[in-house]
């Protein structure tokens, strides 16, 4: 049973933390079922070097201390009641736990994390012209130390064609990380990576040598991008504001703000009886990506997206399983050649979309961003956005079928180009 708002609705995300988180609890015991969906499918055969369980020696080695850590924080956090019941000196349990904290934290930052929290894509490509103007910024998830979040600019980085800066969002290991989430996510709390990604996202957008900015988010990172919108929101105009484009993978946040805004048109003469109004979206263009058989976005994304404006943005569904970014995500999305170019098919882009053409969802009344599971809803998946159907033959006006590929935004940047502004990209 979860904790929900009015007519079964979760409760918003401006509510009572201690209510959100344990609405949050009740959430990820009702998703359980999914959680191997989180490894899941392995193909080690079809991985290469970028991929997080690429069988390398570093790779092997980091998925053993995380291993460690976790059996390691279970057994720390299971001890403590168990203290607590034996009646042992709250002195001895203090002592205990800051001990068994600064090993925790000796262990990540000398074997996964290291000491520097701003990465850069290190990667040859070569910019096009006008790329130089943009702004390419990555925050990532749980787990991911030092080497994972570089392999992911690399790969990022090679996929669009362009630097990738990223801001390490380091990990504590999976089960503390796991709590950090719910910190952040129902108490709305700001930690140092959330902070820098402000300050880098937001001088990005106050440059006037910057035309674009493009922030990149997986996992809990989408929590800590949620937290970074809001803040912008709050001080930046929405003509700065329009040049930022946000993507989000597998996103575990449990909101994600673009409000529309009016705009009065002066009329050039007071008496004129006719008044126009220009409308738009603050944030220039959002999109998520999503795995339907990730845990992570099951109780993120895939369960809050369909609260009208509560999670804004064009959302694309895989219908698939696995939450790693490289192997799961952008090997199955943007799938690169031989040469480390992003092919021109994959399977999910392929995949034939109905677009759900219902005005006024998430206070938007523009372009389908939303398709839907065919040929059968369920109660979980009739809120998803897009019907994926490789079998699907339906065509539009003009005997061409649409495709995932016709209404992602991000897949006209694969490969260093851009999207096409006149057209309808949105």
């Amino acid at each position: 049973m979860t904790c929900q708002g009015k007519e079964d609705t979760p409760l918003p995300y401006t509510a009572s933390p201690i209510k959100l988180l344990w609405s949050d609890l009740s959430l990820f015991v009702s998703k359980i079922w999914a959680l191997p969906g989180i490894f899941l499918p392995l193909h080690l055969a079809r991985t290469h070097e970028f991929d997080e369980f690429y069988p390398s020696l570093r790779n092997g080695a980091t998925v053993l201390v995380h291993i460690f850590l976790m059996v390691y924080q279970l057994v720390f956090l299971f001890s403590l009641p168990i203290m607590v019941i034996c009646m042992i000196p709250g002195l001895w349990i203090l002592t205990y736990s800051a001990i068994a904290l600064t090993v925790n934290y000796a262990i990540v930052m000398l074997m996964l994390n290291g000491f520097q929290q701003i990465l850069v894509s290190q990667v040859s490509v070569v910019e096009r012209p006008g790329n130089e103007r943009e702004r390419w910024l990555y925050i990532n998830g749980i787990a991911a130390g030092h080497h994972w979040v570089q392999m992911n600019i690399d790969q990022l980085s090679h996929i669009f064609g362009r630097k990738v800066t990223g801001v390490h969002n380091r990990t504590a290991g999976i089960v503390f990380d796991l709590i950090e989430c719910l910190i952040q996510r129902d108490f709305a709390y700001a930690t140092d990576d959330i902070r820098q990604s402000y300050a880098l996202v937001k001088e990005a957008l106050l440059d006037p040598e910057c035309d674009k900015v493009v922030l990149l988010l997986h996992s809990q990172g989408g929590i800590e991008g949620g937290l970074v919108l809001d803040w912008l929101l709050d001080e930046l105009p929405h003509d700065r504001l329009h040049h930022l484009e946000v993507y989000t993978f597998g996103n575990a946040a449990n909101h994600f703000n673009n409000p529309r805004w009016t705009k009065l048109a002066r009329p050039q003469r007071i008496s004129t009886p006719d008044i126009v109004h220009q409308f738009g979206q603050s944030i220039g263009h959002i999109e998520h990506y999503a795995n339907s058989g990730d845990i992570v976005a099951l109780g993120g994304v895939l369960h809050f997206v369909d609260i009208p404006n509560r999670y804004m943005g064009r959302l694309f569904v895989r219908p698939n399983s696995g939450h790693l970014l490289n192997m799961h995500y952008l090997d199955n999305m943007f799938t690169l050649g031989p040469d480390m170019s992003v092919l021109d098919s994959n399977p999910f882009m392929d995949m034939e979309v109905e677009p759900w053409t219902t005005a006024g969802i998430n206070g938007y009344d523009g372009p389908p961003h939303r398709v839907r599971y065919q040929p059968t809803i369920t109660r979980d998946e009739a809120f998803l956005p897009a019907a994926l159907s490789l079998q699907r033959s339906q065509t539009n006006g003009v005997g061409q079928r649409l495709r995932v590929k016709d209404f992602s935004r991000l897949w006209k940047y694969r490969n260093g180009g851009c999207p096409n502004e006149t057209g309808t990209a949105r």
